[in-house]
């Protein structure tokens, strides 16, 4: 069979696979959009070279600023204005290589890396001996402690029995097996709980052990105050262990793994998804349903951990995985001495600028109204912040080169936002938010999208009356291929749900706290909070490209639809209760480093 054979039979099959338009069959920009973006996207290679070559994108970090000019670089080539549009500063931090090693009772290179911001060895090993953080009664016991931990490495957190997932439990464990482990992980979450006073609300006297101060997302004012002893260093671990049934809690509850906040200002993604879209991963649904099921569940991930941040100046502080924290912590627990030997590069900067990324195809008929796509550009840097949040990054990328060529001359202006600092507070979006007025003022349309690199299935909003007219007849237009995998369940068209103040989740929150047409894009799971989200395993070869060309269509697709509406969005608010002082609820953007302890 000859190749221009194969090549038409592939045409056919595409053809039958993703049949065109159900609504919009006459719209020849439209077909052109979804051809070009489904026949010869270029997610690949942008994949590719963002999450291998470039790698991670810490704030203010010297990947971010690589990060920045290569998308300014790609966006020129293509023909679509770009710039770097500097906010503020942000502490800078070099990342070079971690060696954590075991070297004593016996030798063993240990699997971890240094908290983002860690400081390094400065070019000499640091060996000490690694002891438990122990519980105390309150602060001025760990006060007459902290000569003890002088020199020493410091573990900080609680050592799993298993370092299997629940789901493993639950499919190969007796019934007397699985009872023994979730009693052993109940008894130690609720010895590593924040301490309580006698209303249940934290103590300020005890907080993390007794010790008065916390972890925060690594090691907070705990580690500054350790390494204000003269520690030598310390150790967590962070872990994505959930779904183990907790006997203690009063309605027989899960432990969960003690895991810390979402990106943003926010928490834990709730069920029923957010601006964010999605919900939880299909594991941990699983992991919610097993037991009354009868079937085997489970969540949690093999060899992952988070990896976020810490404050200290003087003192390293590393991660390790489930395995080897556990090894080193029973090696101390039966005082067994471990000593472990830090090898660290990396350098604090200090302030450093730091910026967002702005592309603008201008508009013809309506310059002054906007229509944007939207993810944050940042990522934590244990892994290569693929999926949280490279590939909302790559679909803004490729739906914007999409339109370029389909769509050369808008009605409206369309631009797209690479935020920073979103996993500190959703700074870069804010601080937009500030500083381009006329863009909040005519702003038709924002599509966020950061939840993973799965397929969006669904479209949420929230703040406005009218946006759900306008999306119903978007979505109306789009090809069967999207309707047919967002069904109308899937898709809200009456929003009257006030937006949250001081937003968090991601960036599409703060323009909806604001109270302009704002539009989370959900997306199917693919186990995202159990194994990619903030973690060490964030790599290139968990994008599915598949998914990742079709949002980036979908995207194309639909600010295309925003853009041709004839009408501007109204701007009124949705019924409710709005905070008495909105429009100030929803923060200001820091613009030097704002410390999260």
């Amino acid at each position: 069979m000859t190749l221009s054979q194969n090549l038409r039979i592939a045409a056919v099959a595409i053809a039958a696979a993703f049949p065109l338009v159900a609504h919009a069959q006459a719209d020849a920009t439209m077909q052109r959009i979804f051809r070009i973006g489904m026949d010869s996207s270029w997610a690949p290679r942008l994949a590719q070279t963002l999450l291998d070559s470039i790698g991670p994108r810490l704030t203010a970090s010297p990947g971010h600023h690589a990060a920045g000019d290569w998308v300014v670089k790609m966006y020129k080539e293509w023909g679509i204005e770009a710039e770097k549009a500097p906010y503020g500063t942000w502490r800078g931090w070099r990342r070079g290589v971690s060696h954590i090693d075991l070297v004593a009772p016996r030798t063993r290179s240990l699997e971890g890396t240094m908290l983002a911001w860690s400081p390094g060895t400065e070019g000499v090993p640091v060996t000490a001996e690694a002891i438990v953080l122990p519980k105390f009664r309150d602060s001025t016991e760990f006060v007459k402690w902290l000569p003890q931990a002088k020199g020493k490495i410091v573990l900080l957190s609680p050592a799993y029995p298993t370092c299997r997932p629940s789901e493993d439990w639950l499919r190969f464990g007796t019934p007397a097996s699985i009872a023994r482990m979730d009693t052993a992980i109940a008894l130690m979450n609720r010895e590593w709980a924040v301490m309580t006073g006698p209303d249940g609300r934290p103590d300020s006297t005890k907080l993390y052990r007794g010790t008065g101060y916390s972890l925060a997302l690594g090691t907070g004012t705990l580690g500054t105050r350790l390494e204000k002893a003269g520690v030598a260093g310390m150790v967590s671990s962070r872990l994505k262990l959930s779904g183990f049934s907790n006997p203690f809690a009063a309605a027989g509850g899960r432990g969960g793994a003690g895991g810390g906040g979402r990106g943003g200002r926010g928490g834990a993604p709730v069920a029923g998804g957010s601006m964010r879209g999605g919900g939880p991963a299909a594991s941990v649904t699983a992991a919610n349903t097993a037991r009354t099921a009868g079937g085997p569940g489970g969540s949690g991930g093999w060899g992952v951990v988070e990896i976020f941040e810490t404050y200290n100046k003087v003192a390293p502080a590393v991660t390790l995985t489930c395995e080897d924290y556990g090894l080193v912590y029973r090696l101390a627990e039966n005082n067994q001495h471990p000593k472990v030997k830090l090898d660290l590069d990396a350098t604090l900067q200090g302030e450093k600028p730091t910026f967002n990324v702005l592309g603008t195809i201008k508009g013809t008929e309506k310059p002054n109204e906007y229509v944007m796509l939207s993810a944050h550009f940042d990522s934590w840097d244990g892994g290569s912040g693929a999926t949280d949040n490279g590939t909302g990054t790559m679909m803004a990328m490729e739906a914007m080169r999409i339109l370029k060529l389909a769509y050369p001359t808008p009605k409206r202006t369309i631009m797209v936002g690479h935020w920073a600092s979103e996993e500190q507070g959703l700074n870069g979006s804010t601080a937009f938010t500030e500083d381009r007025p006329e863009v909040m003022q005519g702003l038709q349309a924002l599509f966020n999208q950061d939840n993973g690199t799965g397929r969006v299935q669904s479209l949420s909003s929230s703040g406005l009356t009218a946006i759900g007219p306008h999306l119903k007849s978007w979505w109306q237009q789009l090809p069967s291929f999207y309707t047919d995998s967002m069904s109308n369940n899937a898709v809200s068209w009456s929003f009257n749900d006030v937006p949250t103040g001081n937003p968090g989740g991601t960036d599409g929150a703060v323009f909806a706290c604001f109270g302009t047409p704002s539009i989370g894009m959900g997306a199917v799971g693919w186990n995202y909070s159990t194994y990619t989200w903030h973690t060490n395993r964030d790599t290139y070869d968990k994008v599915v490209m598949d998914d990742l060309k079709h949002n980036a269509t979908l995207a194309a697709a639909l600010v295309y639809a925003a853009s041709e509406d004839p009408d501007f969005i109204s701007r009124e608010k949705s019924p409710g209760t709005w905070p008495e002082n909105w429009p100030a609820n929803c923060g200001k953007a820091p613009r030097v480093t704002r410390l999260r302890l």
